[in-house]
């Protein structure tokens, strides 16, 4: 029996709600991988260690926000604790690489591509793995190519933003790069889920696991309450918030040319000319 499968019980409220959170992640992220760029190489892992956590925070947190409009109709789902916060991890672990090769590699084509492709592809993991923690009487099936989409689409859309994030300086610059990440994960995550159908088993029982509602308040206030620690931390250096200070955008003033001042022959030169000797008068003389 197939199941029907409803993805905005709440109308386009939890849409728009995931999308600014992933937008948020995606803010602090990618402007601490900009940071990074411009600090001395001991704090360079310290920046791009928390960009990398505030994106993997801002991506799960957007999928569990989605989550909450899903609804298969015939059937009570619930959640495995350990296979959810495990996609949180991986999440972060392979966001983390995508952009630690482009922390240090810098907007080289081959970094932003290797950077770009693991980033998109950690946002899938996430997505597919936090899908495999649901519980239900039943299995889900995916069609293929509309899963092989999604993940271009991630793909694409991380690997232009990682090269907005290093290659476009400026806070507006910084803002329409996270909205390329928002849309990434957004749109990586409703198209998996058009590929989705769901078989359900007749006859069965309540399924195994969490409700939504016992793993609700860890779920969300973890990577919540980090994403703004985060956010304080950017607000508080105006190089994150702001780019590159005004005095390095300004051309560097010339060196002042030197005076000349006029020369006057020494006086001594003056005086040696008219001492008395020969051919001079004397005063003795008259």
């Amino acid at each position: 029996m197939h199941g029907t499968v409803d993805g905005f019980s709440y109308g386009i409220v939890t849409p728009v709600v995931a999308f600014l959170m992933a937008c948020l992640g995606g803010a602090l992220g990618l402007r601490c991988t900009a940071r990074s760029l411009r600090t001395e190489r001991s704090f360079k892992a310290g920046w791009l260690a928390l960009g990398a956590t505030s994106i993997g925070s801002g991506i799960w947190t957007m999928h569990f926000i989605a989550m909450m409009g899903f609804t298969v109709r015939q059937e009570v789902l619930s959640y495995d604790r350990g296979i959810t916060f495990a996609s949180l991890g991986l999440a972060i672990v392979m966001v983390g690489i995508g952009i630690f090769i482009v922390g240090y590699r810098g907007a080289t084509p081959m970094a932003l591509v290797t950077g770009g492709t693991i980033t998109g592809l950690g946002v899938a993991s996430m997505h597919y793995l936090g899908m495999a923690g649901i519980r239900l009487h039943g299995q889900f099936e995916y069609n293929t190519l509309t899963v092989s989409l999604s993940v271009v689409i991630a793909v694409v859309a991380a690997t232009a933003a990682l090269w907005a994030a290093v290659s476009v300086h400026g806070f507006l610059a910084s803002l329409g790069a996270s909205v390329v990440m928002g849309l990434a994960v957004s749109g990586m995550h409703y198209t998996g889920m058009a590929a989705l159908s769901v078989h359900l088993h007749e006859g069965a029982g309540p399924s195994a696991g969490d409700s939504p509602a016992t793993v609700l308040a860890p779920m969300l206030i973890g990577p919540v309450a980090f994403l703004v620690l985060a956010g304080v931390v950017v607000m508080f250096d105006p190089l994150v918030v702001m780019g590159r200070p005004d005095w390095e955008k300004r051309p560097p003033r010339p060196a002042p040319v030197p005076r000349h001042l006029p020369s006057f022959p020494e006086p001594t030169a003056w005086s040696a000319r008219h001492q008395p000797g020969e051919g001079s008068s004397s005063p003795h003389d008259w």
